[in-house]
């Protein structure tokens, strides 16, 4: 299984330049975002862009996924958001399951992974996905978190709330 990254977020319509040391092996950056981040971790974006998120995964050498949930109305249309926009397989958009097994498990097995910067913004907080789903939502995030922990790999994932 490979892992195809998400487009960069609608907002930036200017190609990014490459980043200062761009074709050289990744390396921890003391000027990225992520400084005194923990590596694995969920939590809100509060005051990082998410441009500066995706510039911190490239120059981490990171995979970066983006899912802009802004239109989504209830649990299924979130699951099949993000299956889409974080270019998973189909099945991705069944369950929290599928979603959590479409992150881990066929990606650790396809070979080694660098590392994962993942932005969910705008998750709806409305009656067809109120405080309950989010929180289950936010739990497949900490648990693929706590997967990728226990194998030494990044995974920090950013959200924020419609």
């Amino acid at each position: 299984m490979t892992l195809r990254i998400s487009p960069t977020p609608p907002r930036s319509a200017v190609a990014p330049t490459p980043a200062p040391g761009a074709g050289q092996p990744p390396r921890d950056n003391v000027d990225t975002p992520l400084r005194g981040i923990r590596p694995n971790i969920v939590q809100s974006i509060r005051a990082f862009r998410v441009q500066d998120l995706q510039d911190a995964a490239s120059n981490l050498g990171q995979h970066f996924l983006y899912a802009n949930l802004g239109q989504a109305q209830s649990k299924q249309d979130v699951l099949d958001m993000i299956a889409q926009q974080f270019m998973l397989p189909t099945h991705t958009g069944k369950n929290f399951d599928a979603l959590y097994d479409s992150m881990t498990d066929p990606l650790h097995k396809s070979g080694p992974q660098p590392g994962f910067v993942a932005v969910l913004e705008h998750v709806p907080a409305n009656a067809k996905f109120d405080k309950e789903a989010r929180e289950q939502l936010l739990d497949i995030f900490r648990d693929a978190s706590d997967y990728w922990g226990d194998r030494k790999i990044p995974f920090r994932c950013f959200y924020s709330f419609l």
